[in-house]
């Protein structure tokens, strides 16, 4: 798959336009493309935008045998920038500076013609002028348009590009009144690589376009919504408590051995309780033997000894007990609460070996998973123990750590890395692997293989957090690559126990599960669990994103803070959240393998939200969205249009009060 955000420029130029919306209707907006890229996609902008569109031509004026140095621009409306720096340093004379500018001057003027024909430069003055082009890599182009722009005196100047480097961004944001940068990858390589098309643009296709802006009246934003919204409708189908009805959800899943079953937030009622639901069904009827979560491994492994009949946990809610750390109710909420107590009912009459287990996939419990690799060798091997203790010593912590890294030194870099020692220690209990499996069989080889997991997670959480406090992008690649080596690892220890290939659900964030290749993500540089699930198991898994428009949420202000019921603001526009509440139903399921129009239109970019263990309607647009090609991020999508909090087992007198609404105290 391509990790290129945009299909073509004028795919670009409708995201962009939903960046610019709030300059829709201003009668003294005018919209100037940079030729000849640029002008697909300010067509759109300006569409959109129900704006006047015209071309900025800008000739770079080149230093005389050295024409990749420009010691000025040409633009638009005869007016010339010149670089005197360039100039004097350079000693070039004024004859040579002339002659380079009657040359440009004569191809600007026969560019002009081709494009505007007989019309006249528009009026300048005090407008706000949108300046757009279909991309940026050092801005040279843009900064010569500025300057000339300047010259006409304009009221604002707006940039406007579909991709460029932050710095670039950065740089004119202090240049002109605005600029509205829609992706910023990095690393930056160049313009083309956010596309999937970046066929050069003609002078005819600029021709057509300008023509067509002039003579068409634009479509209605509402007008277009509905016709997608139509489409949408058309093919979606039934849904009952976000449970796809009839084999809907058994057709789409297949013979894959993989299903993973995302969530817009981490605190959504209906999301939890669907997600439960349809893994009821592919473990009665399916045959998944597993479910994998967005979990710390020895809190979930504590779950799995009591749905398996084992450990000292009577209750589901004991079992549930492990998850401590913030946020609790991710986990320690009603709806898993009933998953974990069905799944024991439903495992009891069952041999061990034809039990559905429940197991974490996560990298945070560094501290307490050295706890449980001690204590499996304290019982197997008391000097391998002690060993173990001297090799973590250096994992220093601190009063008050939860489990997670806070007053862990190797993560700042102000201790040791402990590197070595943390991996001659997985590889000592590797080398004696076979000696502590001939104990108790079946039994025992689970608890070898869930200390061994539990090495793994201690090797990798250092990694992680040393990459995290460092600010790295590599740190969420570390986190998601570890999920899926132990989704791997789970994957080979069932399928050995039971003789055949295991079938595993994963629940986990969409922000996780959906194909990072099909969001801007991407272009950061980050991959996921999705995008490599999809690499090393093609054909053998299904990606199933849950999405919602409006309602309520648990969710903190901060990290750490307590669990709060937040209102969820209705999505923005230009999102696909609200073009599925546009579709008018309350819920539904849209499988792209069999709805080949939604297809189409969902492998275009649009704004996609993701509420994590923190909402912050304040910043939503900043904190919350994220542009993706949603028909390849997912295989298929269940949205459910007004969804409410998940109700957690410990629940505070600010989840129970809930958020004032925002027109407080004026309601009824």
């Amino acid at each position: 798959m391509s990790e290129r955000l945009f299909r073509d420029r004028r795919d670009a130029g409708r995201v962009l336009a939903g960046r610019l919306e709030h300059h829709r209707g201003r009668p003294d907006a005018l919209v100037l493309a940079l030729p000849r890229g640029g002008v697909p996609v300010a067509y759109e902008v300006a569409t959109a935008l129900d704006a006047e569109l015209d071309v900025l031509l800008v000739r770079k004026l080149g230093v005389p045998g050295r024409d990749e140095v420009a010691m000025g621009a040409i633009a638009s409306g005869g007016v010339v920038v010149l670089n005197e720096d360039i100039i004097r340093g350079l000693n070039i004379s004024p004859e040579a500076v002339r002659q380079v500018a009657e040359r440009e001057g004569r191809e600007l003027l026969r560019r002009q013609r081709m494009y505007r024909g007989d019309r006249p430069m528009p009026d300048i003055e005090d407008r706000t002028v949108i300046l757009v082009d279909d991309g940026l890599a050092t801005g040279a182009s843009v900064r010569a348009a500025i300057q000339a722009l300047r010259r006409m005196r304009p009221g604002r100047i707006v940039v406007a590009v579909p991709a460029a480097p932050e710095s670039t961004c950065q740089e004119l944001s202090t240049m002109v009144d605005e600029v509205i940068c829609a992706t910023t990858p990095t690393p930056f390589y160049a313009v083309g690589a956010s596309y999937w098309d970046f066929a050069q643009t003609t002078d005819e296709e600029v021709r057509d376009l300008l023509r067509a802006a002039s003579r068409v009246p634009p479509v209605p934003p509402a007008a277009e919504a509905a016709t997608d919204a139509v489409l949408i409708r058309g093919e979606a189908l039934a849904v009952e408590d976000g449970v796809p009805q009839g084999d809907a959800l058994l057709n789409l899943v297949g013979d894959a051995h993989f299903v993973l079953i995302g969530e817009a937030s981490h605190g959504t009622h209906e999301f939890y309780a669907a997600r439960a639901r349809m893994t009821r069904r592919l473990i009665e009827e399916k045959g998944f033997c597993a479910v994998a979560a967005e979990a710390d491994w020895p809190d979930a492994y504590r779950v799995n000894r009591y749905v398996r009949g084992r450990g000292d946990d009577t209750t589901a809610e004991e079992s549930l007990r492990g998850f401590e750390r913030f946020p609790t109710w991710m986990w320690r909420n009603t709806a898993v609460l009933e998953f974990v107590g069905w799944l024991r009912d439903h495992n009891d009459p069952l041999s061990d070996g034809a039990k559905a287990g429940f197991y974490g996939l996560d990298v945070y419990s560094m501290y307490r998973s050295i706890d449980e690799v001690i204590g499996y060798l304290e019982r197997v091997d008391p000097t391998a123990a002690a060993r173990a203790r001297e090799r973590y010593a250096c994992l220093e912590r601190q009063d008050g750590d939860d489990g997670q890294v806070y007053g862990f030194q190797a993560a700042f870099g102000a201790g040791p890395t402990c590197e070595d020692e943390i991996v001659e220690q997985l590889r000592d209990m590797q080398r004696h692997a076979l000696e502590y499996a001939r104990r108790d069989g079946l039994l025992a080889e689970d608890d070898l293989f869930y200390a061994q997991r539990n090495a793994i997670v201690v090797r990798n959480a250092a990694a992680y957090y040393r990459s995290m406090f460092s600010g790295r992008v590599s740190s969420w690649n570390l986190r998601d690559r570890h999920m899926v080596d132990t989704l791997d690892a789970l994957a080979e220890h069932l399928g050995k126990q039971r003789g055949e290939p295991a079938k595993i659900v994963v629940w986990e964030h969409n922000s996780h599960l959906g194909d990072a290749r099909a969001t801007e993500s991407a272009m950061r540089g980050e991959l996921n669990v999705g995008q490599l699930v999809r690499e090393g198991h093609p054909d053998d898994c299904r990606l199933l994103g849950l999405t919602t428009y409006t309602g309520t949420v648990t969710a903190a202000d901060d990290w750490g803070s307590p669990a709060a019921r937040k209102r969820v603001r209705p999505a923005l526009a230009e999102s696909v959240e609200e073009l599925f509440h546009e579709a008018g139903e309350k819920e539904f399921l849209l499988d792209f393998g069999h709805a080949p129009l939604a297809r189409e239109r969902l492998t275009s970019a649009l704004l996609e939200r993701a509420i994590g263990v923190i909402y912050r309607p304040d910043t939503e647009r900043q904190s919350h969205y994220f542009l993706a090609r949603v028909a390849d991020q997912f295989d298929a999508v269940i949205h459910i249009d007004e969804t409410r909090a998940i109700e957690p087992l410990e629940r505070t007198a600010g989840w129970e009060r809930g958020e004032a609404p925002e027109t407080y105290p004026f309601t009824v």
